[in-house]
């Protein structure tokens, strides 16, 4: 369905609701894991790590639609925080498997409590029904443009 032109383009805001609605929550949740010294970027590698089992970085960089140098760098400083380590895989020494550490299985531990305290600051406001529309708006978006996360979430439940 064509809900835009060039014509009501310019005062169509969904995208950047969407992108505020993202740096809002990251925000948030940057201010919830200070106390544990990572960021909200950092979480996103362990939360995915810890529970979707990928293990990576050429899988997380297509989950975190990040470059392959970010991901470089991010992994560098979860490893300097001694959160994960890199395993080169025994079949194909050119591939990397990522591997909780004992600090980052303890830290990943938590996560879900963390990243629920930050999602109940950010959609508090909601009524229940309210929440469930939204997630299953989003949800439908995101299906709809082939989002494999959501798509590997979906398939889960």
């Amino acid at each position: 369905m064509q809900h835009f032109t060039p014509e009501n383009f310019q005062t169509c805001t969904i995208g950047m609701l969407l992108g505020r609605a993202a740096l809002v929550k990251d925000r948030i949740l940057d201010t919830h894991l200070q106390a544990f010294g990572v960021t909200a970027a950092q979480f996103k590698v362990l939360i995915i790590n810890a529970q979707y089992g990928v293990d990576t970085p050429a899988e997380l960089c297509r989950y975190l639609a990040l470059d392959s140098g970010s991901m470089t760098r991010m992994l560098d400083r979860l490893e300097q925080k001694q959160l994960i380590l890199r395993q080169r895989c025994p079949d194909d020494r050119r591939q990397v498997r990522l591997a909780l550490t004992e600090e980052g299985q303890k830290l990943a531990d938590q996560l879900p409590h963390i990243g629920a305290a930050a999602m109940n600051e950010v959609v508090g406001v909601l009524e229940p029904g309210e929440l469930a529309t939204l997630e299953q708006i989003l949800t439908k978006v995101l299906l709809a443009a082939g989002d494999s996360l959501t798509a590997l979430r979906v398939g889960a439940k």
